[in-house]
This record gives structure tokens, sequence and C-alpha cells, in this order.
């Protein structure tokens, strides 16, 4: 599937190597004031090639609205978005054309479908994901008019975890470190990882601001639920948590129970979500990212004719795909909370009466 979403739907489409990749975004309401520069600006916090703590592919990620907009504001019409790419080597990849790369997509892409495009990927390359952040930009413009902000950075690299969240100093850092004190550590393992010729993982944490009560459909449709379903659809990415997490699993009931007075919860360790539901605390997303499968040193693997081999990859890769992974995180987070906005508008009689009578 190529599509994500109920009310609010997009779809992707193209290759890392390809002429374009894009987005197609069907459910904005009409009349949002499309900010075209902020929709760039997001792009450009997940462009590649800004320092050396990513690849060394350099796109300008130029996106360009086809339809959906007029005069600048939606017209209720699906919002269609390209972004070309500009700086493929696909030359770089000849090596692998009949040769899987270990921790890559390769191998289940070539045995489900019988063929794959081996230049970089091709429809699983983590490229694919500026189209998703294209999106999740224009979420965020429905969710800045109702108060709601998303934002994100990484709480761990390599191990080197935060010990203090702030989110404004990510927003500084190059590497969208959370911990203005843990940054330079972090840094330095992302680099001595690449001096070796090898990647790190790390964690992204998201939170979400200013959510209602409410958003969620349960039973199978629950706000947890299709957080963690748009994180695990991010390249990469190996876990998701909500709230706690894996922690809550050796907790009492007694330590985990948010407690609840008139003023609200005494406690966050839900993450924001009962029983699938948001409860108006801030919504708390860990997603765990495994390192960058493509490293530079020589690795045992097979060709498309089983034969056993050693190889040695070629191309420009992110030692620490997470980097800008969080970024994407963010624009999935705030597409599945535009979309539970407007699958909430008809949940109840009050809020169909507010719009009818």
């Amino acid at each position: 599937m190529n599509s994500f979403g109920q009310k609010l739907k997009f779809s992707t489409f193209g290759e890392s190597h390809g002429t374009a990749i894009g987005s197609l975004l069907d459910g904005v309401p009409a009349g949002l004031e499309i900010d075209e520069k902020y929709i760039q600006s997001e792009l450009d916090r997940r462009k590649p090639g800004k320092s050396e703590f990513e690849t060394g592919r350099k796109e300008e990620d130029k996106v360009e609205i086809l339809s959906g907009v007029f005069e600048g504001k939606s017209t209720g019409t699906p919002i269609a978005m390209i972004i070309y790419n500009t700086n493929q080597k696909s030359k770089d990849y000849t090596n692998i054309k009949d040769v899987f790369r270990p921790g890559h997509a390769d191998f289940t892409y070539f045995h489900k479908y019988g063929i794959r495009d081996y230049r970089g990927g091709g429809r699983s390359s983590a490229r694919e994901t500026a189209a998703r952040v294209a999106a999740g930009a224009i979420a965020k413009l429905m969710l800045d008019k109702l108060n709601i902000s998303v934002h994100s950075g990484l709480s761990a690299v390599a191990g080197v975890k935060s010990e203090v969240f702030d989110y404004e100093s990510a927003k500084r850092s190059i590497i969208y470190s959370l911990d203005p004190n843990k940054e330079e550590e972090q840094k330095a393992v992302i680099l001595r990882a690449k001096n070796d010729h090898d990647s790190v993982g790390g964690v992204s944490r998201v939170i979400i601001k200013g959510a209602p009560r409410s958003l969620g459909q349960p039973l199978y449709y629950k706000l947890d639920a299709v957080l963690a379903d748009a994180m695990m659809g991010i390249n990469a990415v190996k876990a998701v948590e909500i709230g706690d997490g894996a922690l809550s699993a050796s907790l009492l009931g007694s330590q985990n129970n948010d407690e609840i007075r008139n003023s609200g919860f005494s406690s966050n360790h839900s993450g924001g979500i009962l029983g699938g539901i948001s409860n108006g605390e801030d919504i708390v997303i860990n997603v765990y990212f495994k390192p960058t499968p493509s490293i530079f040193k020589e690795q045992k693997t097979v060709t498309t004719e089983n034969e056993e081999v050693n190889f040695s990859l070629k191309g420009r890769h992110d030692p620490c795909v997470a980097i800008r992974g969080t970024i994407v995180c963010e624009a999935m987070a705030a597409l599945v909370i535009a979309d539970m906005l407007l699958l909430n508008m008809g949940s109840n009689m009050d809020g169909v009466s507010k719009y009818y009578l």
C-alpha cells in the first residue's frame, strides 16, 4: 500500500533514483491558508547534505504544488506536490545489481515482486520520506489553527541518552539533539562510526502538545495504534513506545497509573492516551531507528542466484538515519492527529449539530 489515513489521506509516489517523488493529499478542508514557504522550510529540515553527520547526497528538495490550491488557500480538492530528484548517482549501485545488501529491503522486495529497482533501493529508499514531510507540513498548518503543535528531537544516539528533553534546543542543533549537554558526545559517536565505515542507530522523541481529549476511534483505529503504525512505516524504524512504553511492563499498577485530580492528571505514564483515546495530556512517542544498513565495510551476502559473495558498498549514505528520520516522525504524527480530528467531528450529535444547525 502507498496510502495512509482515513479522512485525511495521503499517497506517495516515486523512487530514489527516478525522475521525481511526490505526494497526493486528499481531505484537506477548503479555505486553509497554504504557506508554501513553511512547507519548504519543513523539507529543508529533512533534506540531505546539510552537514558531515548526514549523507553527502545534496538535494534541494524544492517542492512544487500542482493542484488543490487557489489564491493561497486549499480548495477542498486533492493537493498534489512534486519534488524532482536532481543529484542521483545511479552508477554507484551497478555493483549491487544482482546482490542483496544486508539489512536492506533488497532481499524481500525481490522475493515478493520478482523484480527490484536496485538504484539506491528504489521505492524502499528513505528518499520517499520527503514526500511525507511535504504532506505533514500541510497537516501542521491545519493543527496550528487549532493551537496544536508537534515537536521532536533525538533523545539517544548509539546509547548516549539525553537527560533532558529541550525541544527548542533541538531546533538549533545540527543533529536535533534534545540535550545540549549530550550533543557533543552524540556527535562524536556518529563521526567515530562514520570514520570506521560503519553506522549507528538512534531514538526520536516526539511530543504533541495541545491535542484535545477524545481523539481516537476504538477499537480498531485507536490513536496509539495508528501512531505506532505511522512510525513503524518509516524506513529503519524497529520499535515504537507510547508514554513509558516498555518500562510499564516492569512497574506496579500503583506506580504506572496516572492519578486524576480535578485539575487534571498528576503524571503522564500513559503518554496522553487511554483506551486508544487522547486524554488531553501531552502525547509522547519514542521511535527507535536501527543503524543505517548502508555501511562501507566488506560484508557477506548472496546474489539473486543464491551464490555466496563478499561485496563492498559504494554511494553516499547517512551514518545515522535517525537524525533526519526525526523530522519524518513529526510529519507522520501531524498527519495522524489531523486525520483523527476530522474523524472525531461526527462522533456524537453535538458535533453534528454544531455544523448543521
